[in-house]
């Protein structure tokens, strides 16, 4: 059965899903800040990115099921497009590992989620503009997480000015401040693929 068009604006949609899903994704990038080197004896890279996306998949839900209208309608519809999205996104980070690699899987990730998700919801009308809405908003608080911890956390120039401890500290504050971003700007676009799926069905 398909759902009545929301009398949300798109404005709440966006601040609702950037809000809550830098929440979840502050969660998730704590696995990393916190627990990253745990993974080293029990599958490394591939299982600390597993562990991540388990928290991204279970934890969303609650936060962002007003969206589609119900917790249980939201995860009908994200958990097969986060999934996908993610896996999508591992094989390209895998496959080459630099800014090639990032750039496709956010592209392709994009794609792949938001037609899913529109898809799931009964409404692909829109979906490509929709897609590259959460093209652009992904990449750009993924890419603001990455200057925020190398540029500014990380950087050279504040490196030399710390010590051991305090590199350490500033490590964990940039990972962190790259989950802020990236959930900042990837839930402001699921607010986006949310919102056309609602106003298109």
């Amino acid at each position: 059965m398909m759902s009545t068009p929301s009398p949300r604006p798109l404005w709440q949609d966006l601040l609702h899903g950037a809000l809550g899903f830098a929440l979840v994704s502050l969660a998730a990038f704590s696995i990393w800040a916190f627990a990253g080197r745990f993974f080293a004896p029990f599958g490394g890279e591939v299982a600390m990115y597993a562990a991540i996306a388990g928290v991204f998949l279970g934890f969303s839900g609650l936060l962002l099921g007003r969206l589609a209208g119900s917790i249980g309608r939201f995860y009908q519809a994200f958990l097969p497009a986060f999934f996908l999205y993610a896996i999508v996104w591992c094989i390209a980070w895998f496959a080459f590992k630099n800014r090639t690699g990032e750039w496709l899987g956010a592209a392709a990730g994009s794609i792949i989620f938001t037609y899913v998700v529109m898809k799931i919801l009964g409404s692909t009308r829109g979906w490509l503009l929709a897609a590259v809405t959460l093209f652009g908003l992904h990449s750009a608080g993924y890419f603001a997480g990455d200057w925020a911890m190398y540029d500014v956390w990380l950087s050279p120039d504040n490196l030399a000015d710390l010590t051991k401890k305090d590199r350490a500290q500033a490590a964990l504050m940039g990972k962190l401040s790259w989950g802020l971003f990236y959930g900042l700007g990837f839930g402001a676009g699921i607010g986006c693929v949310f919102h056309r799926a609602r106003v298109g069905a």
